[in-house]
């Protein structure tokens, strides 16, 4: 199965439908990247305004959601479809889902920001907050190209990211507990980094999940329990075949 050949019917209105929930896909996929890009600069640049202006467009990631799902349930009750048709479409629900979770983390992390500068704290403890955010930013970009693109070889290589991002972010906890015992008048302000820094974690692993549907759209298998190494070498194996 490649981008080609899906919904390849006699009903040009069913290929319409089928095209149009993959275009409102990435159309959110690129709202919910805008949405984390200006939460890590709002924590980095201590830019409350932006901050508030993600918190606000949160419900604008809800809507889409929403809206995105129910033209499936739509697809699924109209048109039953089956095989890769079918397979889109429960990608399309799962990836939506995850894309509004990473939108909702956006918007936890710019009330974060918010507090963050409203109790004063030290810049200094934000560089490896803005590190790992850099690496997930790219993850999630590169989970929408793959979904885009149907690219199980790019959805694996940004899937294999996410031990990069788990690393950083342990790195950054053991620092930001340093940081507590040496001045413990920090605390307050280094938890909100700390769950900044959680949320960020949570879109790597949510990116990862995106990635798992890309190779289950076009393989039909469901490797959420499958070690990447598996994946690869199934992928290898089976290059080439179309489903």
């Amino acid at each position: 199965m490649d981008k080609k050949n899906i919904g390849q019917h006699i009903s040009q209105q069913f290929n319409a439908e089928l095209e149009d929930i993959r275009a409102r896909v990435l159309a959110m996929g690129g709202l919910v990247e805008q949405q984390l890009n200006d939460a890590l600069r709002a924590m980095a640049e201590g830019d409350t305004s932006l901050a508030e202006v993600v918190v606000t467009n949160d419900y604008r990631v809800n809507a889409m959601e929403v809206a995105i799902d129910e033209e499936c349930t739509q697809i699924l009750a109209r048109r039953q479809p089956a095989a890769g048709d079918l397979r889109l479409v429960i990608a399309v629900i799962k990836t939506i889902t995850d894309l509004e979770r990473i939108g909702d983390e956006a918007e936890r992390i710019s009330r974060m920001a918010i507090r963050f500068a409203e109790d004063k704290g030290s810049s200094k403890v934000l560089s490896g907050v803005a590190h790992i955010g850099t690496l997930v930013s790219r993850m999630l970009h590169g989970a929408l190209d793959a979904f885009a693109r149907l690219d199980i070889e790019a959805a694996i290589a940004v899937a294999h990211e996410d031990t990069k991002v788990d690393h950083e972010y342990e790195r950054i906890m053991r620092e930001l507990m340093t940081y507590m015992m040496e001045d413990p008048r920090s605390i307050p302000y280094l938890l909100d980094v700390m769950w900044s820094a959680r949320s960020i974690e949570r879109i790597g692993d949510r990116s990862t999940n995106i990635c798992e549907y890309v190779i289950y759209l076009v393989k039909g298998k469901d490797v959420r329990h499958t070690s990447l190494e598996k994946v690869e070498v199934d992928a290898r194996h089976n290059h080439g075949r179309k489903n």
